[in-house]
């Protein structure tokens, strides 16, 4: 059976490294309300919490981008530092697991389930929002190495954690299968015959730390490292625009943010902006925190909007599955004067092959007006408002 992709994109090969992290951001409030109502530990000197997502483009052009690192801990972002691989691969942070929710239920993917889990570092991880932690598994990864090599994931919850104590770190992540004969599998990393769920399978493979983050149980130990990002930052102006483009776990950074923006008592009612997000997944029981995004429209109306395209229920007029550029287009009247503001700033997160999938939402009104599409988003890069982080 053909693998069913998230949707956004028609095509794509899924490999292991499936498990490596998103990106993204938040408003970038001042450091009181990033740890929500607290001041940042001051043996890190934060002056301010902005956010950020793994580096994935370079450019001396770049708006957003981090400078070299002032003292341990920190970096400096625009004149502003953020936490900064406060913990190495050598000496990682032991962290505990709280809680564990599948957020998902089972489709005709092999790779269906996503989790969603809490961990206490005791005050210890300050992070912002959008940035990505590193988590080690124990092993052994599919070179027979203990431990395995870390793997990052996009922080998704605000910098004072779900629970607001500014104690733990959320991570939303999907647990990596790869079955012959149901789509891509190149390695296997389970002997044949002994997979429970696959035993006629000639090769499963079962992402070694994506299996260990879903597994996790209350009160086991989680190896953290960083935080890390800088990459896709937010304006600082909290009337700025906000365009959002996820598939499947592509949703954890928006989470982070959105939460900053329209949950945290320390934060909330303070970005005047528009917020837009646009979800792809392939089936309705893949749609990720459904219900917190309907909580935040039905109280932020005039602020919030909420699209998603289910590529392999929802279908196009000539018949076609739709993704995620397909649903933009279909609000494009109202998209693209928000694209045109200078003063709106557009995510993507999820999959590389959605990468091209805001070209593609823009071409036809580019074309209206003379534009090319792939100019006008080099220019936006330029101007520090196109945010793209896939992996």
């Amino acid at each position: 059976m053909a693998l069913s992709l998230p949707a956004f994109v028609n095509s794509v090969t899924p490999v292991a490294a499936a498990e490596h992290r998103q990106a993204a951001t938040s408003y970038r409030p001042s450091p009181s309300q990033s740890f929500c109502g607290k001041s940042a530990p001051s043996s890190l000197g934060l002056t301010s919490i902005c956010c950020g997502a793994v580096a994935a483009v370079a450019g001396k052009h770049a708006l957003r981008r981090a400078t070299a690192a002032t003292k341990k801990g920190v970096k400096l972002v625009e004149g502003k530092e953020i936490p900064w691989n406060i913990f190495g691969p050598k000496s990682p942070y032991t962290a505990k697991c709280i809680s564990n929710d599948t957020l998902t239920t089972k489709t005709a993917l092999v790779n269906w389930q996503s989790c969603h889990v809490v961990i206490n570092h005791d005050g210890k991880y300050p992070y912002a929002e959008g940035q990505s932690a590193g988590v080690i598994a124990p092993g052994p990864d599919k070179n027979g190495k203990s431990p395995a090599k870390l793997r990052l994931y996009s922080i998704a919850s605000s910098a004072c954690g779900d629970d607001e104590t500014n104690n733990t770190v959320s991570l939303c992540v999907k647990r990596v299968v790869e079955v012959s004969g149901r789509g891509w599998c190149e390695y296997s990393n389970v002997e044949p015959g002994e997979d429970p769920e696959y035993p006629d399978a000639d090769k499963v493979y079962r992402g070694v730390c994506s299996s260990f983050i879903c597994d996790l149980k209350p009160g086991e130990e989680v190896l953290l490292t960083g935080p890390t990002g800088a990459e896709m930052l937010l304006p600082e102006d909290p009337n700025a625009n906000i365009i959002m483009l996820a598939t499947g776990t592509g949703i954890a950074p928006f989470r982070s943010f959105l939460r900053n923006l329209f949950h945290d008592k320390a934060t909330k009612n303070q970005f005047k902006g528009i917020a837009w997000l646009f979800l792809g997944v392939p089936f309705t029981a893949s749609l990720l925190y459904d219900d917190e995004w309907k909580v935040m429209q039905k109280e932020f109306p005039k602020q919030f909007r909420y699209d998603y395209a289910i590529s392999d229920e929802f279908k196009r007029a000539d018949g076609s599955s739709m993704y995620v550029q397909h649903r933009v287009q279909e609000f494009i009247k109202d998209v693209w004067p928000l694209v045109k503001d200078k003063n709106t700033h557009v995510y993507m997160c999820g999959l590389k092959g959605m990468a091209t999938g805001m070209e593609e939402a823009i071409t036809p009104s580019c074309e209206m007006e003379g534009l090319n599409a792939k100019d006008f988003l080099k220019d936006m890069k330029k101007e520090g408002r196109y945010h793209v982080e896939v992996y």
